[in-house]
């Protein structure tokens, strides 16, 4: 209780003094131009941010295309590759070859756009901050 009553006493000791000096305006000027530089340059990575974001997007879906143009140019019955040396499992990976490239390609798809769309989404919600 005693130390209570020391802090207590301590507070009321302390009497602050406020005045409109000019190192006070020009330390507030300093503070809030910190504080202007610090959101700008928050602006400007969340903009690279988006850009990036677009970029990657675009290059997806043309790689994409690329590739389904790719595998629905080529005739069904004719392996994407083949091995030389012959035996049952290199021959069942050559035989399955486009059905195991085009699930490849869909699982890449896939995780492609659930991970644009969770970067956008963490983008979107670092803005609203």
């Amino acid at each position: 209780m005693e130390k209570d009553k020391a802090l207590e006493e301590l507070f009321q000791a302390q009497k602050p003094t406020f005045d409109d000096s000019a190192d006070f305006m020009a330390a507030l000027t300093k503070r809030l131009d910190a504080v202007e530089f610090i959101k700008q340059h928050q602006e400007a990575t969340i903009h690279r941010y988006k850009m990036a974001m677009v970029a990657a997007f675009v290059v997806g879906i043309v790689s994409g295309g690329v590739t389904i143009a790719f595998l629905l140019s080529t005739p069904a019955d004719v392996p994407l590759f083949t091995f030389d040396e012959q035996s049952e499992v290199l021959q069942w990976l050559s035989d399955n070859s486009r059905v195991i490239f085009a699930t490849i390609l869909a699982l890449l798809m896939s995780l492609g756009i659930v991970s644009v769309i969770n970067n956008v989404q963490e983008i979107v919600s670092k803005c609203k901050m």
